[in-house]
């Protein structure tokens, strides 16, 4: 059994996404909008929560794909209220929405929401370092800018501890604990197991 980091625990799914995708880095728009929007619903809650409904999540914002979420009306928010399979907040469903509305305005100011985000690293992947569970912070220096930054652009949900597990999700910080098979994997380069 490869050692991990503790708090994926042996849920299936939980090892899943940390053993193939937390922490790998990701320049794909699609995903990186995926990312923000699931991000900002797990607020409050766990992650596991939110990859439970990941799925559904995906079919019910048509696959992540930001030009269509962008065109979703009161209808769709009323729609999206009544459905249990993702995290029914008012708040949360408005502020995808309004991402993907952003996220369509950074395409076109910055060339992509890739080109946005990863500015807040200078493009390379941050080594996090961690030795423990307990050395990982809740945001950082640059989670803090990029919350200031996508607000001021129109994102919603986007403060500096949803920033800094956006930044982890999607590897821009790579916060793999001591230890864990994966940090020593992303660090050299390969994406998945």
């Amino acid at each position: 059994m490869p050692e991990r980091c503790a708090w994926c625990g042996t849920d299936p799914l939980y090892v899943a996404y940390h053993d193939t995708e937390w922490g790998v880095p990701s320049h794909d728009d699609r995903h990186l909008f995926e990312m923000l929007v699931l991000e900002g619903a797990q607020a409050g809650l766990s992650w596991i929560t939110i990859l439970r409904k990941r799925e559904h999540y995906r079919r019910v914002f048509a696959d992540f794909d930001a030009e269509r979420v962008a065109r979703y009306t009161d209808e769709d928010v009323a729609r999206l209220l009544a459905d249990p399979g993702i995290v029914r907040n008012r708040l949360k469903v408005a502020s995808a929405i309004a991402n993907a509305r952003a996220t369509l305005a950074a395409q076109a100011r910055f060339g992509s929401l890739d080109a946005l985000v990863w500015r807040f690293v200078e493009g390379v992947p941050r080594d996090g370092a961690r030795r423990t569970l307990a050395d990982v912070p809740a945001e950082s220096a640059e989670s803090r800018a990029m919350s200031r930054e996508l607000k001021r652009l129109g994102f919603r949900f986007v403060g500096p501890t949803v920033c800094y597990a956006f930044m982890q999700a999607v590897g821009m910080v790579n916060d793999h604990v001591e230890g864990c098979f994966r940090r020593r994997e992303i660090a050299a380069g390969l994406s998945a197991t």
